[in-house]
């Protein structure tokens, strides 16, 4: 894909940018809404992302505007201010967070490009992390990997109050390409798993479903706090010591324990534990597939991962739980599922090359046909692994 924040940068200050970051965008075939409790997760980066071109401002001004979104943004790295609720709160939390746990002497212009449309990718933490690289090279510091997804995961939490986990900058710092990444959330630790010699070939293939927003997406910290009620309940039917409503974790409470009491639970908090604690084990079989070079295991799994997200963890808006479904009736499709709070955005999937012009097109004759009003802003991207943020 051309890039065109560099013409734009030459455009805005009369030079060239000193550089380009690039954070990739990332998916999560296997391991959907598990990292809030500590779960594990799989998960790639893709060659798709957000590109920032920058320079140095040495007055301590940060002067940033977006190829998609209008209106300059600025502020100073001492003078950071409150939010004001544009697409720039992600970059002030990121310039908060930073100057928080290092000294800040120069600022920066830039110009910030997302190369697909916004939706269940993650673009909120390819944008913090992009941006938070170009501040970090202006200012001559040097984070560990580590360090970059705790100021950005602190920014995204903290700052802009998204009660996310660390699942997204973890796929988009720590990803390599050809490689699956196998993370454990309690720790995070995490391996690498290179592509089996022997494995059937893939690409990865995002379909977006046309919505940009959905009503649904306030849901997204309720179904946690349902989750975390079962596992509060589970805690007291089993006489285990518990303490606050906030601590309660469901990686604290064994699969032995769910499955003697979870008969008692409330049926709403019983099928979200449902989704929890199947979602860990579909992980956990996911990583040894890919390990063993099985994509069509792999597949099955990310497909029941989806399943269970729309009647278990209840999330999907009818739109991608159509095209989910349209996805699992399709040849050539080892799996997938939608990508994301799975409220608004896309469906991903892992598609055998040698049918991708079939999948493209029964998938989206069908879709189409189910909501023709989406005409033009439903499209299909092909992409493959990448690795983790760059300059």
């Amino acid at each position: 894909m051309a890039m065109h924040c560099e013409d734009k940068f030459f455009e805005n200050y009369s030079r060239e940018p000193e550089g380009v970051s690039f954070s990739p965008y990332r998916i999560c075939p296997i391991g959907a809404h598990s990292d809030h409790n500590l779960g594990k997760i799989t998960g790639f980066a893709i060659d798709k992302g957000i590109h920032t071109a920058f320079g140095t401002k040495h007055n301590g001004v940060i002067e940033m505007t977006s190829l998609q979104f209008p209106k300059r943004a600025q502020w100073h790295i001492r003078e950071i201010g409150e939010k004001t609720g544009d697409w720039a709160d992600y970059l002030r939390g990121a310039t908060w967070a930073l100057a928080k746990e290092h000294t800040l002497n120069a600022g920066l212009c830039g110009v910030i490009e997302g190369s697909l449309p916004i939706g269940g990718l993650s673009s909120s933490a390819a944008v913090i992390l992009a941006f938070l690289n170009a501040l970090c090279q202006v200012n001559h510091i040097h984070l560990s990997a580590q360090e970059l997804i705790h100021i950005a995961y602190d920014a995204e939490k903290n700052y802009v109050g998204v009660n996310v986990g660390t699942l997204d900058q973890s796929c988009e710092v720590l990803s390599k390409k050809n490689h699956l990444l196998y993370l454990d959330c309690k720790d995070n630790s995490y391996e690498l798993i290179p592509t089996h010699p022997g494995m059937k070939p893939y690409k990865i293939a995002i379909f977006f479903s046309g919505l940009e927003h959905s009503l649904a997406g306030s849901k997204y910290n309720m179904r946690v706090d349902e989750l975390r009620a079962g596992v509060y309940a589970l805690q007291a039917f089993s006489g285990a010591k518990y303490g606050k409503f906030n601590e309660a974790m469901a990686r604290n409470v064994p699969w032995e324990i769910y499955q003697q009491y979870k008969a008692k639970l409330p049926e709403t908090w019983a099928r979200r534990c449902e989704h929890w604690y199947t979602e860990f084990r579909r992980v956990e079989a996911g990583a040894e597939a890919w390990r063993k070079g099985d994509i069509e295991a792999y597949g099955r799994l990310s497909f029941e991962s989806g399943w269970s997200s729309i009647h278990n963890w209840e999330s999907g808006a009818p739109e991608q739980i159509r095209l989910y479904e349209i996805m699992r009736e399709t040849d050539g499709i080892y799996g997938g599922r939608f990508s994301g709070a799975g409220f608004k955005g896309c469906c991903m999937a892992l598609i055998d090359p040698a049918f991708e012009e079939s999948v493209v097109e029964k998938v989206s004759r069908e879709y189409l046909r189910a909501f023709p009003h989406l005409e033009g802003k439903y499209s299909v991207h092909m992409c493959a692994s990448a690795d983790g943020v760059s300059l």
